[in-house]
């Protein structure tokens, strides 16, 4: 991880310059901002108190960390490499030791008293890492021939694929298993529910997103259709989970038919825009249209889910049988969370594997076809239309069966429960999980969903914990966690392999 020796001097001078401007810029942001703190004396009379240490501390540390992320850039990757993770250990371990209490952090030397803030310049030190590490990658595929770099692809393709055979079986049997392990407790089992959810959404999204490639910024609003379907079967006409799924389902599939007419020829940013208006469309609607939502106040007293005709409830209505009577079991409130679990995972696992057969039929390889080239897609005799509205129906059907199970388990539905960032989840999903990888969208929804569920005890810096470990897993795995983008359909049965990819 050395640099060319010609070119070190006039990219130390760069960095210098920028770090200079850096030091202008740092103190004239933070000496109003950090510099004084208001503090209420007696008497109610505010005094001002200055903290030109912390000025002094930043203006001092960034201007560094910018050096040593321009000297990364730039090739020279030893510097920024031992530096940055010597500050990341340090600065994390440090504060460790800070959050759990420990005497020994008061000795450490620090530019900080509060181990959050020196956490934060932790995160800093990982950047200027990341930086080195990605240019020691770019280096050496800037020397690799374009063969070598496909046999690279190629392998890593190949690492995704048997990782997603491996991994996928994997997680099937511990989400099975986990409500019957000591830690499979209810509010684990309630959590691991609404990660399932957001597992099924992500794969019905993956179809449109994935294999179709058409970006569906307003993917909640089949997800609010399925909720409010049900919650009006319920209310209304007394139909049960079982028999208002399919209709919710089916409801959903036909509103993305009606999405799909207007964008037949949109692509890109445009289509991105239509369907982000389309989720806004619907969510107005649902506020404004009390006399049949509820407007803002939504709908509630919904049917419960239930055991196919046996309520979990300890005083079902008169001549009707609980659960928990009927197998002669004592009442438990677990009962009907284990059963939601269970349910949720059999429907994720239906559209896993209806997605999966789709994928091997020929209108899953037209889906493929028209990602990669849609003129293309035209002259093979692939009609793009019936395409794209199969890939929104069927998409759209797998998100009202989730909003149906949505309103079954929550027995409330409201607009509150379908904004643009529920949307905008469900696609973040996607793309980390790796566009088209199953595998790849379970474990991004367990990230995504479950992992500030695990930082909630962080309290107020949870969510800066979770969003440093998104940008990290986005620079490790730019491309997704599991993503690899292979035809179902090869040439003669056959792959295409470089000389280097078979000797791999």
């Amino acid at each position: 991880m050395t640099a060319v020796p010609s070119t070190s001097a006039p990219l130390v001078i760069q960095a210098a310059k920028e770090a200079a401007w850096t030091i202008l810029v740092v103190g004239l942001l933070s000496f109003l901002m950090v510099g004084y703190q208001t503090e209420v004396l007696q008497g109610q009379q505010m005094s001002f108190v200055n903290r030109f240490g912390d000025v002094i501390w930043a203006m001092v540390l960034i201007p560094i960390g910018r050096f040593l992320l321009v000297l990364a850039r730039g090739g020279l990757l030893l510097p920024p490499a031992v530096l940055g993770g010597i500050a990341t250990l340090y600065l994390f371990g440090a504060a460790v030791l800070g959050l759990a209490g420990s005497p020994l952090y008061g000795q450490l030397p620090l530019p900080y008293d509060q181990p959050m803030v020196n956490a934060i310049f932790g995160v800093g030190a990982v950047f200027i890492l990341a930086a080195a590490i990605k240019g020691q990658r770019d280096r050496r595929r800037g020397a690799q021939t374009l063969e070598m770099r496909e046999a690279a692809e190629a392998r890593q393709a190949r690492i995704a694929r048997n990782m997603s055979s491996i991994l996928g079986p994997i997680l099937i049997v511990l989400a099975i298993v986990i409500p019957w392990t000591p830690w499979g407790d209810r509010a684990v089992v309630d959590s691991l529910v609404l990660v399932m959810t957001y597992v099924m959404l992500g794969w019905g999204l993956n179809i449109v997103v994935g294999l179709a490639g058409l970006l569906d910024l307003g993917y909640v609003a089949f997800y609010a259709v399925g909720a409010y379907t049900y919650a009006k079967l319920s209310i209304a006409l007394g139909f049960t989970f079982w028999e208002s799924l399919p209709i919710a389902g089916a409801l959903a599939a036909l509103f993305g038919v009606l999405l799909g007419f207007p964008v037949l020829r949109l692509r890109g940013d445009y289509l991105a825009i239509v369907t982000l208006g389309f989720g806004e469309i619907i969510r107005i609607v649902l506020i404004n249209w009390q006399s049949f939502t509820g407007g803002p106040n939504g709908l509630g007293n919904i049917t419960r889910i239930d055991f196919f005709g046996l309520p979990f409830e300890r005083n079902p209505a008169p001549g009707t049988e609980s659960f928990h009577t009927f197998f002669g079991l004592e009442f438990a409130s677990t009962h009907r969370v284990f059963f939601l679990y269970y349910v949720i995972i059999v429907l994720a696992l239906i559209t896993n594997f209806v997605t999966i057969r789709l994928r091997k039929m020929p209108i899953g390889r037209a889906w493929e076809a028209l990602r990669e080239d849609e003129t293309a897609c035209r002259a093979l005799g692939i009609n793009p239309t019936n395409t794209k509205l199969t890939a929104f129906a069927i998409g759209a059907m797998f998100a009202g069966f989730a909003g149906s199970f949505f309103a079954a388990r929550q027995g409330f539905v409201s607009p509150e429960s379908f904004t643009f960032i529920e949307s905008a989840v469900i696609l973040a999903i996607v793309v980390l999980g790796g566009m088209g990888s199953q595998v790849g969208v379970a474990l991004a929804a367990l990230l995504l969903i479950g992992l500030p569920e695990v930082l909630r005890d962080l309290s107020l810096y949870r969510m800066l914990v979770f969003g440093g470990v998104m940008v990290l897993i986005m620079l490790w795995r730019p491309k997704g966690l599991l993503a690899y983008r292979e035809p179902t359909l090869l040439l003669h049965g056959r792959r295409k392999r470089n000389k280097a990819g078979v000797q791999s």
